[in-house]
């Protein structure tokens, strides 16, 4: 029983160790650019081949290594900023040479070219699995250069389990914006299978924002400034009005590092609270400098999770400064004093008394005479009628005797009662619900009733049913599409007047990937420029959304999903439309609209469920009911 307990090779231990850094590609082009930034490099190129399943490449001219350096930085633990532990809550830059290169070497074949500035050579090592394969001099420029081949190749586990290319180009494009934006003073560029998708230049902080988020956001930025003893906070809110449902545009950084954190989320929602449309986020890109004492980075591997000392205080600071910025910047009038040529404004005298208005009156008009005169024209002279000009008008009052009392109504309870009776004698309509439970559930009248503008309420036979409008039109929107893709038709009808809409370079690339998909749902898209996109089509039957709310509903739902097959593409696109073209909660419906829909759902092939697959119907049978009223 001894000798059970062993070491693990280095080899093991550093595939476990990559297994907690590095996930997907997104993480080692994180890792690397993290460290360019950190050896002071002013020019930062990513090329990326397949994803980042086949070729990783960045280059940066940072301060490069020397050659002891770069063969040290493969190896586990090897740093050159942390000597002992109390340096871990002093750091300030995003990482350090070595941090993960042992867990990326260990899971890739990984080939590094660097050079100092005062070096003459520089050193290329070629590292496959950990196992060092070669190390010689180079010739090659000032920096640092790595080429990531086939990452996971030894671990087809976890090479697997990747997405597929648009998924996990999606990833990298996120962690390359979080680093873009921590330093705009960098000129970043990241090319995919050979295809430019950003080129960003140096700038300040709202000129990296708009190279990057497209120049619509340009207009719709506003400043938000505060200095305080604990924390500055710095960086842009968007304008209420162009908050979106999409995510993805919504940055938190502490000292430059990008993180998450819900709880101060909310403080800045709170902010926006009674001015945005319902479920609706709006764009901010929110820098918050503190203390790095009063901070722990390192309680995450990925470093994206952040807690503070004080978390509460940050909280009303981060509220109040967007509290303040909205006020000062918000859509609302104010009065330019300064423009006192466009607005007069009177100033009242001390000893002045205004004079009363003088109004012409004349006391001897009377109204009737001109009526008399029109009969006369109408009615006398050339069809010879009875009104003449001379017609008196004495004892008018009299006219009115008629309405000094109250009407008078005949009731007889007895007819009314006979025919309420009759009513109730006749058979009601019988109506049977297709879905499962055949003979129980059979509509005893064809009376609905709406409950809170959200449920539609009828009686049938086992009970009370009630249905979900707004989900319920989402199963009839979806089947009709699924239905059209199934016969290979699509029904849309043309724009008179083609939309205009903006996107960033990330959502041109989803765009694009879905073009085809689109125009087979009837949405048809043109790009007319780098950043514009020209709606020439839309489906037919969704006049209750517009293009710019249907696009942006179907890149929130892709940013957020993970598709693989075809078929679930179509289904995606379909529910996503259905979603942002079923009526609101708020609609009041007539009878005749709920009895529609009403029908409409039970012709469907899965009535219960919505495309998302939350219920409809929900029946409170009768048992149910009398036990409440027992």
């Amino acid at each position: 029983m001894s000798n059970i307990i062993q070491l693990l090779p280095d080899s093991v231990a550093n595939q476990i160790a990559a297994g907690e850094v590095i996930q997907r590609p997104a993480s080692v082009i994180k890792e690397l650019i993290e460290n360019a930034v950190d050896a002071g490099a002013t020019e930062i190129q990513v090329v990326t081949t397949e994803a980042g399943k086949n070729l990783i490449q960045v280059i940066d001219n940072g301060s490069g290594m020397a050659e002891t350096d770069a063969r040290m930085s493969f190896e586990r633990h090897a740093t050159s900023k942390i000597r002992e532990a109390k340096d871990l809550f002093e750091l300030t830059t995003m990482g350090f040479r070595g941090e993960a290169l042992a867990s990326i070497a260990a899971v890739a074949q990984v080939e590094l070219k660097t050079r100092r500035e005062e070096d003459e050579l520089g050193v290329h090592i070629c590292i496959s699995g950990s196992q060092v394969e070669s190390q010689e001099p180079v010739q090659c420029a000032k920096g640092s250069q790595f080429i990531i081949k086939n990452l996971f190749f030894n671990v087809p586990a976890r090479r697997r389990f990747l997405k597929k290319n648009s998924t996990e180009l999606r990833h990298i494009i996120n962690e390359f914006q979080r680093v873009a934006l921590a330093n705009p003073g960098v000129a970043m560029s990241l090319i995919h299978n050979s295809v430019p998708l950003f080129n960003l230049p140096t700038g300040n902080i709202k000129q990296r924002i708009v190279s990057m988020m497209g120049k619509q956001m340009g207009t719709q930025l506003i400043p938000i400034e505060t200095d305080t003893a604990m924390v500055k906070i710095s960086g842009y809110i968007g304008k209420p009005e162009s908050a979106r449902k999409t995510l993805g545009d919504q940055f938190f950084f502490v000292n430059n590092r990008f993180m998450k954190h819900p709880y101060l989320h909310r403080a800045l929602m709170d902010a926006y609270d009674n001015i945005l449309l319902p479920e609706t986020i709006p764009a901010y890109f929110v820098f918050l400098e503190v203390d790095p004492q009063i901070v722990d980075v390192n309680i995450h591997p990925t470093k994206t999770e952040i807690k503070f000392e004080d978390e509460r205080a940050i909280w009303q600071i981060l509220n109040a400064s967007i509290r303040e910025s909205l006020g000062k910047f918000n859509m609302m009038p104010s009065i330019d004093f300064d423009t006192a040529d466009q607005i007069d404004i009177p100033v009242m005298q001390k000893d002045y008394v205004p004079e009363a208005p003088n109004v012409n009156v004349n006391p001897f008009y009377n109204p009737f005479e001109e009526e008399q005169k029109n009969a006369s024209r109408s009615f006398g002279g050339s069809s010879g009628g009875s009104f003449s000009s001379s017609q008196k008008t004495d004892g008018w009052e009299n006219l009115y005797d008629g309405f000094k009392t109250e009407p008078s109504f005949d009731y007889s309870p007895s007819e009314n009662q006979s025919y309420f009776e009759s009513q109730q004698e006749q058979e009601p309509v019988q109506q049977t619900i297709l879905s499962s439970g055949g003979e129980e559930n059979k509509i005893s009248n064809n009376q609905f009733f709406q409950l809170k503008n959200r449920y539609i309420l009828t009686s049938v036979k086992s009970g009370l049913m009630m249905i979900d409008q707004r989900r319920a039109h989402e199963r009839i929107i979806f089947e009709g599409f699924m239905q059209a893709l199934s016969r290979g038709t699509s029904l849309s009808q043309k724009m008179l007047f083609p939309e205009e809409l903006s996107f960033g370079p990330h959502e041109i690339g989803m765009i694009n990937e879905l073009k085809r998909e689109l125009l087979a749902m009837g949405l048809e898209i043109e790009q007319k420029d780098e950043e514009t996109f020209l709606v020439l089509s839309i489906p037919a039957g969704l006049e209750n959304v517009s293009a710019a709310q249907l696009i942006d509903g179907i890149l929130t739902d892709f940013k957020d999903g993970e598709v693989d097959l075809d078929k679930e593409v179509w289904e995606q696109i379909a529910t996503s439309m259905a979603k942002r073209a079923a009526i609101p909660y708020s609609k009041a419906m007539s009878q005749i609209e709920m009895s529609e829909l009403f029908d409409q759902l039970f012709a469907c092939s899965v009535p219960n469920f919505s495309p998302s697959g939350k219920t409809i119907i929900s029946i409170l049978d009768n048992d149910e009911l009398g036990k409440r009223f027992s």
